[in-house]
């Protein structure tokens, strides 16, 4: 069976610890939502993949020159507007982390409504405190409250609303991210400063945050992905 890559089940030396521990953890504490013929929207290389039960596994995605798929996974491109796929011809849909990528998301959740069938479930994640990333396909930032008025418009009914990281993760993730951003691609063109590098600026702030993130109340004021699970109508 395929394993999740170790990028996206991360150990204290990946430099996106907190953003893809949450992730991970909430994917795969909800997989047993989904199951059938499941659509993978926005697939890239099906990360989760092996998370799920399923008698078939689709993945769809968008051409979208801001992202390369070089060695992804993708069945079927769709144009941005329409998925190739029957009306009511799905069991169950995943999509993480694309719908800031989408910028007519209404139409969309349509499009996804009409390909599922009644009583499917939909896995949706997406990042609330993050970078601009993909630009300049990188359109949007949504609030939970605002997740639910699009999808509950939209034919969907609320299951399962959780938050990924704390608001002491997100300090320490972003901490990381501007340093690696900043300093990472001189360090790493010598293995010493490499290894030096890894040490002080990535697993030293990762074990760091999730000990004070412990330690401290769990406040999710601030976080930094959703990850939501509703039902067609």
């Amino acid at each position: 069976m395929q394993k999740v890559r170790n990028d996206f089940s991360p150990s204290f030396s990946n430099p996106y610890f907190f953003v893809r521990k949450g992730l991970y953890n909430s994917i795969k504490r909800n997989a047993s939502y989904l199951n059938g013929k499941i659509l993978d929207f926005g697939c890239g290389s099906k990360p989760y993949k092996s998370f799920f039960t399923y008698s078939e596994y689709i993945g769809v995605d968008f051409d979208n020159p801001g992202h390369p798929h070089d060695q992804e996974q993708i069945d079927l491109f769709y144009d941005g507007k329409t998925i190739p796929l029957e009306s009511e011809s799905v069991d169950s849909v995943l999509t993480s982390e694309v719908f800031e990528h989408i910028f007519n998301l209404q139409d969309i959740l349509k499009e996804l409504n009409r390909v599922m069938k009644k009583n499917a479930y939909i896995l949706v994640t997406c990042p609330f405190v993050w970078k601009e990333h993909e630009e300049p396909h990188d359109y949007a930032r949504y609030t939970q409250f605002a997740l639910e008025d699009m999808l509950s418009k939209n034919g969907f009914e609320k299951i399962v609303m959780e938050k990924g990281g704390n608001f002491v993760e997100v300090i320490f993730q972003l901490i990381i991210l501007f340093f690696y951003d900043k300093l990472y691609g001189k360090a790493n063109r010598f293995w010493l400063t490499r290894q030096l590098y890894k040490f002080f600026f990535i697993l030293i702030p990762n074990v760091t945050g999730s000990f004070l993130s412990k330690l401290f109340p769990n406040d999710q004021k601030m976080y930094l992905n959703n990850i939501v699970i509703f039902r067609k109508c």
